[in-house]
């Protein structure tokens, strides 16, 4: 599952056999064509009699095991005005592993729990978060402003079913808006050192200039793999500039006349994930 309400169809399903009544859900992730042809969302299938049910998704790795992690800060970092890296070391609980674009919950202190996206590749002992500050928050201004190195820190997870499929073979486009960077991070990351030669297209969307953070890794990067491309996008720059500039869907729309056979990654704030992902699907990206 992942929304558990019927709106992001990532638990769609074949109805093999039996009866199921669905409980109400969107049509965007579950169409009537699909329901017609036996497809149900597992979320809010409520099973009538018993039943066989396969789950669609070809590409889904093992379950990792949930851990309860104890770190401690190991780095902290001001990539902008409003975002921390935050860089954990695995004290006890561990191994901790994760698929590259999952989440884990954060806990602070005595702080309430937080879900925040791991931005390192799973084949790495440290941790990293990127955490933007929100006003009037009971915990981002906690981290923005009193966490310091050596303090004790709770993890849980792994958690998500959006992360990096490494059996696709085809062209990456991996977006992400503000800190959505971070899981994008994890994915395209693990994508190269996994050895991936398919193209790695990377578009960065961000408000102004000062939002725009770890530029110089990701062109590095891109010198050390041809196959990756890092456009930063400004939606609002604060005066003239020389990089492009709109909403990122729609920088991502013109560069590309079809996207059949590629696979999207994308992360930020929700209005941009939804328009960007009807952009898409109109260029040719398959639903599932």
């Amino acid at each position: 599952h992942g929304c558990r309400s019927g709106n992001c169809g990532a638990c769609k399903s074949e109805l093999i056999a039996g009866e199921v009544e669905m409980s109400p859900y969107s049509d965007y992730a579950l169409s009537r064509g699909e329901k017609d042809q036996g497809l149900i969302l597992a979320c809010r299938g409520v099973p009538w009699s018993d039943c066989e049910v396969a789950w669609l998704d070809a590409d889904a790795q093992e379950a990792f095991p949930q851990r309860q992690l104890v770190c401690s800060v190991a780095g902290l970092e001001q990539a902008t005005h409003d975002i921390r890296i935050v860089r954990l070391k695995v004290d006890s609980g561990g191994p901790f592993d994760f698929a590259a674009g999952q989440y884990a919950q954060v806990t602070f202190g005595s702080l309430a729990p937080r879900d925040y996206s791991m931005a390192n590749r799973p084949d790495q002992d440290v941790l990293e978060f990127h955490i933007r500050l929100v006003e009037g928050g009971s915990v981002s201004p906690y981290v923005a402003h009193h966490l310091k190195v050596g303090d004790r820190v709770r993890v849980d997870g792994p958690y998500g079913t959006s992360y990096l499929r490494k059996k696709h073979r085809g062209p990456i486009l991996a977006v992400a808006g503000g800190s959505g960077l971070a899981p994008v991070k994890s994915m395209v990351e693990t994508a190269l050192a996994g050895g991936a030669t398919q193209p790695v297209h990377l578009y960065f969307g961000v408000r102004a200039e000062r939002d725009l953070y770890l530029e110089d890794h990701f062109a590095d990067l891109a010198a050390r793999h041809e196959n990756l491309r890092f456009v930063p996008v400004l939606s609002d720059p604060d005066g003239p500039t020389d990089r492009r500039t709109g909403y990122v869907g729609d920088a991502v729309a013109a560069d590309f006349d079809d996207l059949d056979g590629t696979k999207a990654y994308l992360a930020g704030p929700p209005v941009m994930v939804e328009t960007a992902t009807e952009k898409f699907r109109a260029l040719g990206l398959r639903r599932q």
